[in-house]
This record gives C-alpha cells, sequence and structure tokens, in this order.
C-alpha cells in the first residue's frame, strides 16, 4: 500500500513549480490531491490530467488563499469531491525581490497577504477539518538563513511563517496535528525564470554557495513534502527541513 493511500490532501499554488511537483508526488503516494490556483486554470488542469493519466485522483479548484471566502471555499471544495481532508500544504506564495529603495507599501502588502495571511486563512479552514494524524507542511524558504540582499520583504515573509509553524504546531497538537516546514534554497522553477534569476549572477552565486554543486529541482522538494505528509513522519512536528542541497 502507498503510505498516503486513502488520504486527502490539498495543495495551494499547485499550478506549476514546486507545488504542480508536491502535487504529483502526493498523488503518486496514494493520496487524492486538490490542486488549487489563483489565475492559472490551464496549469491546474495540466497537473490534474498527469495525475489522472497516471492512475490517481485530483481535480483542480480555483481560490485565493488570501481572501478568507475563498480558502473557506477551497477547503470546502475538497471536503465535498473526497469527503475528507488529511493534509494541506500552504505553498501559495509571491516570489519577488526589491532593493529597499524600491520597497513600497503595495509591494509589502502583496507579498505578506499571500505568504502569510494566506497560510493563516487556509490553516483555519482546514483545522476544522483536520483529525487525529492530519499533517499540515508550510514552504518557507531557506532565505531566512541565507539573508540574500534585495529580499527583505520576501525574507520577512518566510520568517514569519517559520514563527507561526512553530506556534501552529504547539497549538493544534493536542489534536494530534502536525505542523511542519519545508524551506527550500535556490530552485529553478518557472517563477525564478520569470524573475530573471536563472542564467543570472544572482543564480550562480547559489550555486556556488550550494556544498551539492548545483540549483535545485521541483521533485527534490516534492520528496520532502510527501515523507511529512505520511505517517512515517507521525512523530514529527514543530520542525523545519531546510531542503537547500547544504546551502546556509
Amino acid at each position: 500500500m502507498s503510505k498516503l493511500e486513502g488520504k486527502v490532501a490539498v495543495v495551494t499554488g499547485a499550478s506549476k513549480g514546486i507545488g504542480a511537483a508536491i502535487a504529483k508526488a502526493l498523488a503518486k503516494n496514494g493520496a487524492a490531491v486538490v490542486v488549487n490556483y489563483a489565475s492559472s486554470k490551464a496549469g491546474a488542469d495540466a497537473v490534474v490530467d498527469a495525475i489522472t493519466s497516471a492512475g490517481g485522483r485530483a481535480v483542480a479548484v480555483q481560490g485565493d488563499v488570501s481572501k478568507a471566502e475563498q480558502a473557506q471555499g477551497l477547503i470546502e471544495a475538497a471536503i465535498k469531491q473526497f469527503g475528507r481532508l488529511d493534509v494541506l500544504v500552504n505553498n501559495s506564495g509571491v516570489y519577488e525581490f526589491a532593493p529597499i529603495e524600491d520597497v513600497t507599501e503595495e509591494h509589502y502588502r502583496r507579498l505578506f497577504d499571500v505568504n502569510v495571511l494566506g497560510v493563516l486563512l487556509a490553516t483555519r479552514a482546514a483545522s476544522k477539518h483536520l483529525g487525529e494524524g492530519g499533517s499540515i507542511v508550510n514552504i518557507s524558504s531557506a532565505v531566512t538563513s541565507v539573508h540574500t540582499p534585495t529580499s527583505a520583504v520576501y525574507t520577512g515573509t518566510k520568517g514569519a511563517l517559520n514563527a507561526i509553524s512553530g506556534v501552529l504546531a504547539n497549538e493544534l497538537a493536542p489534536r494530534r496535528i502536525r505542523v511542519n516546514v519545508v524551506s527550500p534554497g535556490f530552485v529553478v522553477t518557472e517563477g525564478t525564470h520569470t524573475a530573471g534569476i536563472v542564467g543570472s549572477e544572482m543564480e550562480a552565486g547559489f550555486v556556488a554557495q550550494t556544498p551539492l554543486g548545483r540549483a535545485g529541482h521541483p521533485d527534490d522538494i516534492a520528496g520532502v513534502v510527501a515523507f511529512l505528509a505520511s505517517d512515517d513522519a507521525r512523530w514529527v512536528t514543530g520542525e523545519e527541513i531546510t531542503a537547500s542541497g547544504g546551502i546556509r
């Protein structure tokens, strides 16, 4: 039996990149997966098609997790479609760097609304349905320890996420719900391509600092999340796993 057989997972921001890889990994391990997307229906549908073509179960559900009603609707859609909820992966995030001179209120609020408030709202909605053995995995970033220039706001969101995750791990532990964090290092995704980082001096700098000597790939992160979502990690909560090739 696959280690997630019979479980139902919601993965936010799963239409591409790390989120898409996580959704596929959870499905490969037996979970039925709700593939959430904010705007890219085509991307989410492609992830669902890949999962169902391989014999898995998945459905795409639109929703902006930074909006309370939509976050609640996402979780309700999972319950309606699959009858239960066992795993929530908070992967939705805005990836945007700016030097301090260019930081604006709009930039700050855009990042914090999705990267922090979105996690709180999705977790609030999911916590009503997660039972004993439930698992929440929050996707943070190694920037919180690397302190990359021009990432002040983005790093701030991930530092907040790490602190919140520790609080929630303690708060939800009496209900036997686990909360853990995965912090990727530099990963080649559509987002890092769009941001102009792939092929840049910044990428070269990240790789040069990485002991394993390469950039990461979405599957490098997905396997760690699948472990934390499963009963193999039943004694693991309140932890941060840095999946970064060794960069610190």
